[in-house]
């Protein structure tokens, strides 16, 4: 069949304009002054200038030829032209980084080197697109959702659970623990595995590390509470400042547990797991270590500080692809200052 004849989208630079581009760097214009003669995005104008020489390289003919070489399909996919950086983003997917981390990582490790950088929407391409055979797509298996496509979630529906005597409502929360400038305030919640298995997730508000809870004897609350008292111990006391907490019944002996830690303990309206938010994405990711069909009572505790471990080691972009561990250690780095 013959194919159609090729042409270029309104959207994009026609020669004509290439020439204004031209003659107004010639002229010593500005981007910005081209591009309101133009009618164009300053941002258009000014990355046409630099992908093709810059002011003193700029050249309208060269220019729209290398825009149709850029525009040919099918073009071969960035991983499977960069042997070294599809290895690196193999063996980070490997060990559980999602696609965005990975990219955001590469950044940082390679600021000079913009070769080795690539986009996390181009990992779940080469992933989820058969067509590109650019990575093993067998690793999307090791992605949180283990799923082999991107579909949404699901709403998730109330779970009917009842009141708890003499809460503290979010509402009553010190500001500070909103602004996360402070460290010390906490996240916390049951991960539930094949009935009636769970364990306790604590997340650091500021740093967002996160420490597990084995929960062997069950998930009443007087079998909860010791094994969270003796978890929340564990860490120094200038950091054991706020619990914030849903409404399970977990929870009932707060009191007790505020008594032993001087941890007060907030707790969320009700169906709004968003006020949980730094939680919630921790216990979604522990998905790809616990399942919902394991027997979580089957894990000891140092298999849940290995996956605590392997979570606060893994960059985070929120934390310019930093560590948990990096922030929470300038966090404790910054109460010894403070004590002396």
């Amino acid at each position: 069949m013959k194919s159609p004849p090729r042409c270029r989208s309104l959207r994009h630079l026609a020669g004509e304009e290439r020439e204004e581009i031209s003659r107004g760097i010639a002229a010593g214009k500005s981007a910005r002054a081209i591009a309101r003669g133009l009618g164009r995005p300053a941002s258009t104008v000014s990355r046409e200038i630099a992908r093709n020489g810059g002011r003193e390289g700029y050249r309208a003919g060269a220019a729209g030829a290398a825009a149709e070489v850029r525009a040919r399909r099918p073009k071969q996919a960035k991983l499977a032209g960069r042997p070294d950086l599809r290895v690196m983003v193999e063996e980070l997917l490997g060990q559980r980084w999602s696609p965005q981390q990975i990219s955001g990582r590469l950044r940082l490790d390679f600021p000079d080197d913009p070769a080795m950088w690539v986009s996390h929407e181009t990992i779940y391409l080469a992933l989820f697109d058969p067509r590109r055979r650019a990575i093993n797509r067998q690793l999307s298996r090791r992605l949180r959702t283990g799923r082999v496509m991107r579909l949404p979630r699901k709403a998730r529906q109330p779970s009917g659970r009842g009141r708890i005597r003499d809460m503290l409502p979010i509402g009553q929360r010190p500001p500070e623990v909103d602004d996360r400038k402070i460290g010390g305030h906490w996240e916390g919640d049951l991960v539930m595995g094949t009935r009636p298995s769970a364990i306790a997730t604590l997340v650091e508000r500021t740093s967002r590390l996160v420490r597990l809870v084995a929960l062997p004897d069950g998930i009443k609350a007087h079998q909860v509470r010791p094994h969270l008292t003796h978890a929340a111990l564990q860490i120094p006391p200038h950091l054991r400042r706020t619990l914030t907490w849903d409404r399970g019944r977990e929870m009932a002996e707060h009191a007790l547990f505020t008594a032993d830690t001087a941890m007060s303990v907030y707790f969320c309206k009700r169906r709004s797991p968003w006020q949980r938010g730094t939680n919630e994405n921790i216990n979604g990711l522990l998905r790809q270590y616990l399942p919902k069909n394991r027997d979580l009572r089957s894990f000891t505790q140092a298999d849940l500080d290995a996956i605590a471990a392997d979570l606060n080691h893994r960059p985070r972009r929120i934390h310019g692809y930093r560590t948990p561990d990096e922030v929470y250690a300038d966090l404790c780095g910054q109460v010894d200052a403070l004590i002396h």
